[in-house]
């Protein structure tokens, strides 16, 4: 498919145009969802491997024990509250509530979680899934409290980062680590199953700073009625539950989501986006400029 025209230069070359049409597109990935080898040898089994590149996710039940769990969510507690937290730029609060919605870059504010991301049963699947070294692109915690706490909108990861963080390909795999029980009642990641090999083209400019925004509500990279009805149709939706300690990883281009959290049970998890050292960001593709580094890393050192 040719891209329509623009004046951003990168759009001629680009299979993965994006923001820059008036009509939304459905484009098929040419790129590999599990670009290691696929013999197991390593966290993850052959068979798990090969679930993850059909169905674009993969559940590791009990990834943490309870005792580390209880550690974590003292420390998601301790963050939540630490007035010095809540007054930094990385902190985003609900746009009705007011109350923590996220808090970016975490890996950088706790020590407890700096040791998760280098922990081997984290890095050590990641780097399963991309094929060798990997660094974090973004990382941060997600709180969604009792009556109130917001969903996402259905949305790929690749397609925000590709236009405004100028990741090149989607080789890059998100780890989510539950540390309250997730049920399908509140608010629990939705995912489609398949989704990943289609990158949805979306309509509407990059508009300046669209995080300070996006982060709160996305609307700007939000995929179009008819695109989502034609992948649910033809994928279905999965609603990921567990128990604490359970983490999921998904590919960065998984069309997914999450709904309101109106019951009484939170949910909260860390949230870990590991890229290839080897996808390096470079200039963004659809947006002016750069977002802050602690929303789209250009650290690109190796996690050890």
């Amino acid at each position: 498919m040719t891209a329509p025209s623009s004046s951003h230069t990168s759009t001629t070359h680009d299979r993965y145009y994006t923001r820059v049409s008036s009509r939304p597109a459905l484009i098929e990935r040419v790129e590999p969802t599990v670009w290691g080898s696929e013999s197991g040898a390593g966290m993850y089994g052959a068979q798990e491997l090969h679930g993850h590149s059909v169905r674009g996710f993969s559940q590791v039940p009990g990834l943490l024990n309870p005792d580390e769990v209880a550690g974590y969510a003292a420390e998601l507690d301790r963050l939540a509250h630490d007035p010095l937290v809540r007054q930094d730029d990385r902190c985003i609060v609900e746009k009705k509530s007011n109350e923590v919605r996220s808090i970016f870059e975490v890996h950088k504010i706790s020590d407890a979680v700096a040791r998760l991301v280098r922990d081997e049963r984290v890095v050590g699947r990641a780097r399963q899934i991309l094929g060798g070294d990997v660094y974090v692109h973004q990382s941060r915690i997600n709180y969604k409290p009792g009556f109130g706490g917001g969903g996402f909108y259905w949305h790929s990861d690749f397609e925000t980062w590709h236009a405004e963080d100028g990741m090149p390909t989607p080789r890059a795999v998100s780890c989510s680590i539950s540390l309250t029980e997730n049920f399908e009642y509140n608010g629990c990641l939705m995912i489609m199953p398949g989704s990943h090999r289609t990158f949805v083209s979306c309509v509407g400019e990059t508009p300046e700073d669209n995080y300070r925004s996006s982060l709160k509500e996305q609307e700007i990279g939000t995929p179009d009625e008819d695109s989502l009805t034609a992948l649910a149709n033809r994928h279905g939706i999965a609603m990921l539950t567990g128990k604490a300690g359970s983490a999921t990883f998904f590919d960065s281009n998984c069309m997914h989501g999450s709904g309101d959290n109106i019951t009484p049970y939170p949910r909260s998890n860390i949230f870990i986006v590991f890229n290839s050292v080897e996808n390096a960001c470079v200039e963004p593709y659809y947006a002016p400029k750069r977002r802050p580094e602690y929303i789209g890393a250009r650290d690109f050192t190796p996690v050890r």
